[in-house]
């Protein structure tokens, strides 16, 4: 068989949520692709939304270390957080994830939805500005809470007062198991004047998909708080309360934010960053997979590319919605170059979405099996899948090469 001559590929997942991260999606690939086709040059670029595997996603691009610093879980329980700082000392990145995230609640712990808050990732904030850092990513996906970023302002040095006089929960105490409400139950006052007066120095962009107000039937509490174990008489308290929070932290701020879009996102943790935006240098919120492109350089990647493989957990009528796999077809498309979207499962829906951006979707299924096998056997079934598409392409360019012969 006549081979088709060597190739630049770049792989470009997103994680299959549950199974593999998008580092291991992309390694998979590669390493199945080699198999069939040993000559070719492969590019990885992993990518992920602003949730967890976000910082690994930028790691892998190169050019940044490893930072550490102390923070505490979402019920406050002390642990070690890790952050990125670029080799020049001048950019870092942050995932709320990383200490404020569900991941952090181990699986056969009840959930605490009233109690979870946002102080670990205020902590690591200011971890970031004793590092002398001026300019950072943080990714916001993923969370346990439901505070409006509460926390996280208490851990820049914001003050919440409650109506009958105390001050709230100290930043370093433990959570009680007891149901509570936000870092002050009957809050009564906020006082931003003990911020960090370095945040005026500071340049912001927030890694964001979720597009939902803070308040109401499509709000932080009712639409995401289930999900982080809160019953329906949780998600009234929990909006009610958020409601109070705005009304005092919208007057301490002199921002407007509770109905922006993305005000909603890491329950609420949109709405308390934006309405520190008076207090920074600059403030961006970015859709996810564009800011990981930037953060990562995808698009010098893809000028050096002849083909492009993506995917992601599921290809079906949510791909559709700004997620990863249609970011990426529709900047290969844009560059006149062929992509597969691989996908841990792809519905008619899906592959209709892809087909429509220019690019092919192709499950890693190689067989009948329950979701269970299918996660289990995620490793494997990438690097199968990697190798397919390349013999594929293979026998794409022999084919190709025959109908050009005179």
């Amino acid at each position: 068989m006549t081979s088709v001559g060597s190739l630049r590929v770049l792989i470009a997942p997103d994680s299959f949520k549950g199974s593999l991260s998008s580092v291991e999606v992309a390694r998979g690939l590669a390493d199945g692709w080699a198999r069939a086709r040993p000559g070719d040059e492969l590019i990885l670029a992993p990518l992920a939304d602003g949730g967890e595997g976000t910082l690994s996603a930028i790691a892998e691009s190169g050019g940044w270390e490893w930072m550490e610093c102390p923070a505490h879980d979402p019920l406050l329980r002390p642990l070690t957080a890790r952050w990125l700082r670029s080799l020049d000392g001048k950019r870092g990145a942050m995932e709320l994830a990383e200490v404020s995230g569900l991941s952090r609640l181990p699986r056969d712990e009840p959930r605490s939805p009233l109690a979870a808050t946002t102080d670990g990732t205020g902590e690591i904030l200011r971890a970031v500005l004793d590092a002398s850092v001026r300019h950072v990513m943080i990714g916001v996906g993923g969370s346990a809470t439901t505070d409006g970023g509460a926390g996280l302002l208490r851990g820049l040095g914001a003050r919440f007062g409650s109506s009958s006089g105390g001050s709230g929960t100290s930043g370093g105490s433990v959570v009680p198991r007891a149901r509570l409400l936000g870092p002050v139950p009957d809050l009564g006052s906020v006082d931003l004047s003990g911020l960090d007066p370095r945040l005026e120095e500071l340049e912001v962009r927030v890694a964001c998909d979720v597009t939902n107000p803070l308040l109401g039937e499509q709000g932080a509490a009712a639409i995401y708080g289930p999900q982080k174990g809160a019953w329906p008489q949780d998600v009234a308290a929990l909006d009610a309360w958020l409601t109070r929070y705005a009304d005092l932290l919208e007057e301490a701020s002199g921002v407007r934010a509770r109905d922006r879009a993305g005000a909603g996102a890491a329950g609420g943790a949109g709405f308390g960053l934006m309405c520190l935006e008076p207090r920074l240098r600059s403030f961006d919120l970015i859709p996810g997979v564009e800011l990981l492109m930037q953060e990562t350089g995808f698009d010098e990647s893809l000028a050096r590319a002849d083909l492009v493989i993506t995917g992601e957990g599921q290809v079906d009528s949510q791909t559709a919605f700004g997620k990863t796999a249609l970011g990426v077809a529709q900047r290969a498309a844009a560059a006149g170059l062929p992509c597969f979207a691989v996908g841990g499962s792809v519905t008619l829906e899906g592959a209709a979405v892809m087909v429509g951006a220019g690019a092919v979707a192709v499950p890693v299924l190689d067989g009948p099996m329950t979701l269970g096998e299918a996660m289990d056997g995620a490793s494997s079934l990438v690097v199968s899948a990697g190798e397919r598409l390349a013999r594929i392409v293979e026998l794409a360019g022999a084919a190709a090469m025959r109908q050009s012969r005179p």
